[in-house]
């Protein structure tokens, strides 16, 4: 089996089945191709792993000779090996290359900044002041994707990587809304996490989580 993707073996509760292996997992299990699994506790990062991951983050990837980081360029390297996950035809190949890259650099940061209002940082004094200008901000941010998609299934008309990346990225708004307000996010989220490679993918990574969960004293 070439193909191994570095992930936790424990997250916190609140962090379960939105680790970002998920996304190369799901890529895989869309395909039907073999991997394994290398997991790591995430207080107990080996040093030499930076080699791999400058920051230490998951998820790495190693098939055969090639060593990838970075979620977005694992797809991208997945999504050539099959054109279920990213189209020959060179028009749609590169609308959905266009939206890979719009979900991690157009749309992930604006959701990255709710979570950190609504979860992390809730309560705090200047998180307090931001919120209703993000949920606004990031909002209309979301109505021009809702706009792009339009009568659409897809991003690139059929099911490719840019969905995985997209329906990851919008998958919980942390009960703001932004997202499960607007009715054709909302559907195109559905859509996308009742596929079964995603089901796979997630209990996949739950499964890896339980097994290594700390044994009651």
């Amino acid at each position: 089996m070439s193909v191994e993707i570095t992930g936790f073996n424990w997250v916190p509760d609140f962090a379960r089945g939105y680790v970002r292996d998920l996304r190369p997992r799901w890529a895989c299990e869309e395909i039907g191709l073999p991997y394994a699994m290398r997991l790591m506790h995430p207080m107990e990062r080996p040093a030499e792993y930076r080699e791999e991951q400058p920051w230490l983050q998951v998820p790495a990837l190693r098939d055969g000779d090639v060593r990838l980081f970075e979620s977005g360029a694992i797809l991208l390297h997945l999504g050539e090996k099959d054109e279920r996950l990213l189209p020959r035809d060179p028009v749609a190949r590169a609308r959905a290359i266009a939206w890979l890259f719009a979900a991690f650099s157009s749309v992930e940061p604006w959701m990255m900044q709710i979570g950190e209002v609504e979860l992390f940082s809730n309560g705090a004094q200047w998180a307090e002041l931001r919120r209703a200008s993000l949920i606004e901000s990031c909002g209309e941010r979301l109505d021009r994707l809702a706009e792009a998609l339009g009568n659409r299934d897809w991003l690139a008309d059929t099911f490719s990587i840019a969905d995985i990346a997209m329906v990851t990225v919008l998958r919980d708004d942390c009960g703001t809304g932004v997202v499960t307000d607007r009715p054709v996010l909302a559907a195109y989220v559905e859509r996308g996490t009742a596929r079964a490679a995603f089901r796979r993918a997630l209990d996949a990574q739950l499964a890896d989580f339980t097994a290594h969960a700390p044994k009651a004293a």
